[in-house]
């Protein structure tokens, strides 16, 4: 059926994807201890309610994209909406943590699938040069705006006692929206061009799962097993896989062979070491939230509605310098990431100074969350920009897959570093104000000093885009 709505609504129709997919991770960022209490979790379980989401996500994300090529745009993004929104219902029906975390498993797996659909769809639907850039540009703003929005409702929705408890909203509220997505894009959205040129690299994808299931589970499950011997022996296993994994994308290449990864493009300067910054950068991205919100609720007792507010005010603080900085980074280049990191930094640092128990400092907080976003605003929309500013255009789809994919991981691997020297610290079960401040003091610390990595790498990339 052809189209008979605008390209601009079929842009806000695409961009469900990455709304729903965004919105999903801060509304359980800002309302995790709501939930440890609703199913009756302990602090583990709440990491994995965090990991498994990015961990499905990134696990799957390269074979979403290669999926689309393959099967067609239109019935991958449709699939991919209707198992979020199937995964989401049941999240939102769970009775204990296991089927909570399969459900939140499914998300991001299914987020994978339809999120680089609607990219996708955005290089279809605008050809022209100057279209597609305000087409991105909208379609960035739309994902800033759910990290706000998702802030906000991860502090309200939990406040709500009505038919269902508030905590299961925060999934339950997906429903709707993706029921309407699928109806709109089964009606509107036309399928695209099938390439089916190269057999699918089936092999590769499960090869990448299980490295990332082998190197993420001992990271977060270690420390309440008491860090047995077969733990360590499952991290190296992670390790000899991943070997394999790219001696076998490597080999598919030379064979001439469709790869879920170009290892070649690991020879460009910029982009490897801005694969690395943003490793790092991202081990903080939602342990930040983490930390802070546990310190926030259970240790100052402070509601969810409350602590939602706050987050808010990061929210904002990102939306405003991402706006700025995509115009900034092009006269200033990797001097304004690093500039957002070491605001970042001295922000952190004010956190340490304000959150010590103390009512008196509270009225600050929200200046010093604002700065911390002003902070994140300026680094994370163009952290990717200037890792693939120097790479061949050739290389821009699969590279841009490889990033996400090693930034996804990134976000489990601090919450499993960052979150388990918190929890580590809390792990007394009497415990007090001076123990959350204790953990506290110790993971934004360790967050300090990867932001510092990360300003440390930014040096040595590349300043101008070369001709």
């Amino acid at each position: 059926m052809g189209r008979s709505i605008s390209r601009w609504s079929l842009l806000a129709l695409v961009s469900t994807a990455v709304f729903l997919s965004v919105i999903d991770i801060f509304v359980v960022n800002v309302a995790i201890p709501s939930i440890k209490v609703g199913i009756r979790g302990t602090d583990t379980d709440m990491q994995w309610v965090i990991v498994l989401y990015v961990l499905g996500y990134a696990s799957f994300l390269i074979a979403g994209g290669r999926a689309g090529d393959y099967f067609g745009k239109k019935p991958v993004f449709v699939i991919g909406m209707a198992a979020f929104t199937l995964s989401s219902f049941l999240c939102g029906l769970s009775q204990n943590t296991i089927q909570l975390n399969i459900g939140r498993t499914f998300q991001g797996i299914s987020a994978a699938f339809m999120v680089p659909q609607g990219i996708s769809y955005i290089q279809v639907l605008f050809q022209d040069q100057k279209s597609r850039t305000k087409a991105l540009g909208i379609y960035g703003s739309i994902a800033g705006a759910a990290s706000v929005i998702g802030q906000f409702l991860g502090g309200v929705l939990p406040e709500i006692h009505s038919f269902v408890e508030g905590w299961r909203l925060l999934f339950l509220i997906n429903v709707p929206i993706g029921i309407i997505a699928i109806g709109l894009s089964i009606k509107y959205l036309e399928n695209t061009v099938i390439v089916r040129t190269q057999k699918f690299d089936s092999l590769g994808a499960a090869l990448l799962v299980l490295t990332l299931a082998c190197f993420i589970y001992p990271i977060v499950q270690g420390r309440e097993l008491g860090w047995p011997i077969w733990i360590f022996i499952l991290f190296g296993l992670s390790i000899l896989i991943a070997l394999f994994f790219f001696w076998q994308q490597r080999r598919r290449q030379n064979k001439g062979k469709l790869s879920l990864i170009d290892v070649s493009v690991f020879k460009h300067r910029d982009f490897t070491i801005g694969l690395f910054a943003s490793v790092f950068y991202f081990m903080v991205q939602d342990s930040y939230f983490l930390i802070n919100v546990v310190l926030l609720q259970n240790g100052f007792g402070i509601n969810s509605f409350d602590t939602g507010l706050y987050f808010v005010f990061q929210g904002v603080g990102y939306v405003i310098a991402s706006l700025l900085s995509i115009r900034l980074i092009t006269l200033y280049g990797k001097f304004v990431l690093i500039f957002g990191v070491m605001l970042m930094v001295v922000s952190l640092i004010f956190h340490l100074w304000l959150l010590d128990g103390s009512a008196a400092t509270r009225p600050f907080l929200p200046l010093v969350f604002f700065v911390y976003g002003i902070g994140c605003g300026t680094v994370l929309p163009s952290l990717l920009t200037v890792s693939l500013r120097n790479l061949p255009s050739s290389f821009a789809g699969m590279a841009s897959g490889t990033y996400s994919t090693f930034q996804q991981t990134a976000i489990a691997l601090g919450v499993g570093i960052v979150g388990g020297i918190f929890f580590y610290i809390l792990k007394n079960p009497h415990r007090k104000l001076e123990t959350y401040l204790e953990a506290y003091k110790a993971a934004t610390i360790t967050n300090i000093i990867l932001l510092l990595i990360v300003a440390v790498f930014l040096l040595f990339i590349s300043h101008k885009k070369a001709k």
